[in-house]
Order: structure tokens, then C-alpha cells, then sequence
């Protein structure tokens, strides 16, 4: 009797749920990482349906063909999405303890990463050139330049901190301090700030 006892507060203690054990059998840091990325993405939820809103109830919205400058904008787009593939690469690489291509890799995301932040500060320029502010701009709606502000500045301000952590995940993985879990956090933070992206791109330039 005392041995079936036994057994049953052994399989309750090995519960995921039953306290002493993380849930899923994963990482503190993983779990604050995902929660982070929830609590981040109803964020960007919310101002994505806020700008939806602004657009349905003004009588008209710039012709963003006639504003932007498409090209680039693709440009960009395929920049960050290549550096989302060559992340994945690096975490994979992290898992099978190859190093070198780690770092690798780990530089071509950054390189990428850069040149997204490049092209968005021109963007910018040319925006704030035209005479767009966060009050007004020269196409006569004044959301739609505290919404470009807004959203792409709070999305180029995540790419920003994710190239200070893929710059100090390389220097780590470079002089072998660092380890294949420090890299998949590293991973799901970009893999985020791709995701927001794919979002943006199309309802903010194309629709």
C-alpha cells in the first residue's frame, strides 16, 4: 500500500502542472521569452487595429503607391525575412554544436537586420522630406503620418534591440560562451520581429 503511495505522489510531483517541475519541461527563460512575445504581439495587435479603424472612418487615405516607394519596401521586406532564414540556421547549427557556422550565420542575420534598419531610415527621410509630421502631412490625413510614425518606429525599434542581442549572441558564440538555448531565445525574439513584419508590410503599404 505504502509503495503504490509512493508511486502516485512520484507520477503527481512528475505532472507538468503538479508543481516542482516546469511546465512542458521548459526553460524559465524560454517561458518569460513566450511570454514576452504574447504580451508584445497584443500590443501590435492593438495598434494594427487601431490604424484599421482610422482608415475605415476617414473619408479617404493617400494612395501609397503615390507615397512610398514600393521597391524598396520590398527590398526590405526581403532583407528581414532572409535574415529570418539564416537565424534558423544559426539555432540549428547551435543545436549540433557547430560553432563556426553559428557565428556565421549569426553575422549574415545581423547584416540583414543592418540593411532593413538602413532602408527604413531613408524611408523615413524621404518621408520627413515631403513635409509628413506627427501631426500633419502634405497628402491632407493627418493619421496616416502619426500611423506610419508610429507603427514602423515601434517595429524598427524591436529590429534595433534584436541587433544588439545578435551582436553580443555573436561575440559570445564567438569566444564559446555562449550555449544552444541563449541562441534559441535569440532566434524566437527575431523570428517575432519577422512575424510583425509580415503583418505590417501588407496591411500598411499594399492594402
Amino acid at each position: 500500500m505504502e509503495t503504490v503511495q509512493t508511486i502516485e505522489r512520484t507520477e503527481a510531483f512528475e505532472s507538468p502542472w503538479a508543481g516542482g517541475v516546469s511546465p512542458f519541461k521548459t526553460s524559465w527563460q524560454k517561458l518569460m521569452m513566450w511570454l514576452f512575445i504574447i504580451g508584445d504581439a497584443l500590443l501590435f495587435a492593438g495598434f494594427l487595429a487601431i490604424y484599421g479603424f482610422v482608415r475605415l472612418a476617414s473619408p479617404s487615405w493617400p494612395n501609397r503607391a503615390e507615397v512610398f516607394h514600393l521597391e524598396l519596401i520590398a527590398l526590405m521586406t526581403t532583407a528581414l525575412i532572409s535574415s529570418g532564414a539564416t537565424m534558423a540556421t544559426a539555432v540549428e547549427a547551435a543545436r549540433r554544436g557547430h560553432w563556426r557556422m553559428v557565428v556565421r550565420f549569426l553575422l549574415l542575420t545581423l547584416a540583414g537586420g543592418l540593411a532593413f534598419l538602413g532602408m527604413q531610415a531613408y524611408e523615413w527621410s524621404q518621408f520627413i522630406a515631403a513635409g509628413a509630421t506627427l501631426q500633419s502631412n502634405p497628402w491632407g490625413v493627418p493619421p496616416f503620418g502619426a500611423s506610419f510614425f508610429l507603427i514602423t518606429g515601434f517595429h524598427g525599434a524591436h529590429v534595433s534591440i534584436g541587433i544588439v542581442i545578435l551582436l553580443i549572441t555573436a561575440v559570445r558564440s564567438a569566444t564559446g560562451r555562449s550555449r544552444a538555448g541563449g541562441l534559441e531565445l535569440a532566434g524566437l525574439y527575431w523570428a517575432f520581429v519577422d512575424l510583425v513584419w509580415v503583418f505590417i508590410f501588407p496591411l500598411f503599404y499594399l492594402i
